[in-house]
């Protein structure tokens, strides 16, 4: 007769478990409204990320990139900005796109880009849309912030609370002064 009471309590204590992750989820989710519930791709990959598991309370630098843009050469600066502030805590995402008709038909192409002719080691995404009404959610998001990029290697420093959202242009280099002091009001 003892062991049906403690059956009974195991199983509340299971039912109990699923409510609380629920309940954690929805409040995660409400803490992070950059992210919707869509997963990011890797580039030339099959990995997901979770974004808001991932960078949650991270400041982040989100640029639109493309293979084949003039400013494709600030991968490399990039790259340098994710290696100084990486132990700050901030993240670096690419996420190419073919919004302005400059980036590589082929994935593989725009991973050997990236990966291999500049080196970089930060987050990039699988091509994305980052303007218009199929623009990818982060891009929703970040055009309701501060407005959409008009053009590749637009910029976005966000805090890690998602409350400041600083946009830049495409001549902004990774490497300025006005990169740094964007990277600094976040950290």
């Amino acid at each position: 007769m003892t062991s049906l009471p403690l059956s009974l309590k195991h199983i509340s204590l299971l039912l109990t478990i699923p409510v609380s992750l629920i309940f954690a989820t929805s409040a995660q989710a409400e803490n992070c409204p950059l992210f919707s519930e869509q997963p990011i791709r890797k580039l030339h990959s099959d990995t997901l990320i979770s974004a808001c598991e991932q960078f949650q309370g991270k400041p982040l630098l989100i640029v639109n990139t493309a293979s084949h843009c003039g400013y494709s050469d600030q991968f490399s600066s990039l790259e340098s900005l994710h290696k100084q502030y990486q132990a700050d805590g901030l993240v670096v995402l690419g996420f190419p796109s073919n919004d302005f008709r400059q980036e590589a038909k082929d994935e593989q192409e725009t991973a050997q880009v990236c990966y291999l002719n500049y080196g970089v080691t930060f987050t990039m995404s699988a091509p994305v849309q980052v303007k218009g009404a199929n623009a990818h959610p982060v891009f929703q998001y970040l055009t309701e912030q501060a407005g959409a990029p008009r053009w590749n290697f637009y910029k976005y420093v966000v805090s890690g609370d998602r409350q400041q959202v600083i946009r830049l242009p495409s001549a902004v280099t990774p490497g300025s002064d006005k990169m740094a002091t964007a990277i600094r009001k976040v950290l």
